[in-house]
């Protein structure tokens, strides 16, 4: 079980899309395909909301790009193994203790809207 703020709070992105080669299929590893993702994140609210200055919570404008920026100049063969890299990047960098990712490939199968994981990592996780 993951560690939740006190309160419960979470940021949330959801339907964050970006490019990037994906896939293990010769033809997947020659063009960018789009990747769909929903990310929460645990963030104690309060005292932004009392403050309402952005700088007393997590800027989720920031995330969304770095989130972005990594995806774009990523190429995984699956989206497991991409899904897990975003996670340790946005608990390094953004400091929180856990993050849950939902990443996905739509159209990826036929009859099918998308296929994808959701994943959750800890601190933890960071460990070598």
């Amino acid at each position: 079980m993951t560690q939740v703020p006190a309160s419960g709070d979470r940021i949330f992105l959801h339907g964050l899309t970006t490019e990037c080669v994906i896939g293990f299929i010769d033809w997947e590893r020659r063009v960018k395909q789009t990747v769909v993702m929903d990310i929460e994140l645990p963030v104690d609210c309060r005292r932004a909301a009392r403050s309402d200055a952005v700088a007393d919570t997590l800027d989720y404008k920031s995330v969304a790009k770095r989130v972005q920026a990594f995806v774009s100049a990523s190429e995984c063969h699956l989206v497991e193994t991409l899904a897990h890299r975003l996670a340790l990047v946005i608990l390094e960098e953004f400091g929180i203790e856990w993050v849950r990712i939902t990443l996905n490939k739509p159209g990826a199968i036929r009859n099918s809207r998308d296929v994808g994981v959701m994943i959750e990592r800890t601190r933890a996780d960071l460990a070598p």
